[in-house]
């Protein structure tokens, strides 16, 4: 039985070119199918990065909102600590206001004077001016004063025919009670009308309204 030589080795050439054209078309589709993968993966990357990016600047909306609400609730419980008071001013910016026209023995006695004057609806800068025009103290307080506690001029007993009280304190109120229960409860508010009944001088009212004005520059 006779084979010619060349056969064998022709139809086995045949078999080998086909299946490397097999494996470079798995290899290609292999490629093919990574890319397709790292497309898909990028895609998913940058979605995962948006939606981080959308749930931080969420966050960040959220907390600037709770620290704007607790910053406007500050504001809310700083204007009721410090509420206006009279003539534009809060108590402390009253009371500073009133110490500074007040030496001598009633130095830095403004808060009292303030914040009683107004519990008693008695103005505040008219009560310190009678005092100053009655006391002297816008320089040095008379003896009435430092010796009696009468702010006032107040007729009475202990001091000769003048009140005696046993503290500043006392007679500063005492003098805010008069004007409230004598003058202010009988619709007479100002200097103008308190004048004929609390002084014999018909220029009274005009000197107290000076320091009303001095008071209020300050």
């Amino acid at each position: 039985m006779c084979y010619d030589s060349g056969a064998f080795p022709k139809k086995r050439g045949v078999n080998v070119k086909a299946k490397i054209r097999s494996i470079e078309k798995i290899l290609l589709s292999v490629v093919v199918m990574l890319n397709v993968y790292l497309v898909y993966l990028n895609i998913s990357v940058n979605e995962f990065k948006t939606t981080n990016e959308v749930k931080e600047n969420a966050n960040y909306v959220e907390i600037e909102e709770i620290v704007m609400l607790e910053s406007e609730e500050v504001k809310e419980e700083t204007i009721e600590e410090n509420p206006i008071v009279y003539d534009g001013k809060t108590l402390e910016e009253l009371t500073q206001t009133i110490n500074n026209s007040l030496n001598s023995t009633i130095s830095n006695k403004g808060y009292l004077i303030a914040s009683y004057s107004l519990e008693k609806g008695v103005d505040p800068y008219m009560a310190t001016a009678i005092m100053l025009h009655e006391t002297g103290c816008k320089w040095n307080c008379s003896r009435l004063v430092r010796e009696c506690n009468n702010v006032g001029g107040q007729k009475g007993k202990g001091c000769g025919s003048y009140s005696y009280f046993n503290s500043l304190d006392e007679g500063i109120m005492a003098f805010i009670d008069n004007l409230e229960r004598n003058y202010i409860s009988y619709g007479l508010t100002t200097p103008e009308q308190i004048n004929p009944k609390y002084a014999e001088d018909r220029t009274w009212y005009k000197k107290v309204n000076k320091y009303i004005e001095e008071i209020k520059a300050q």
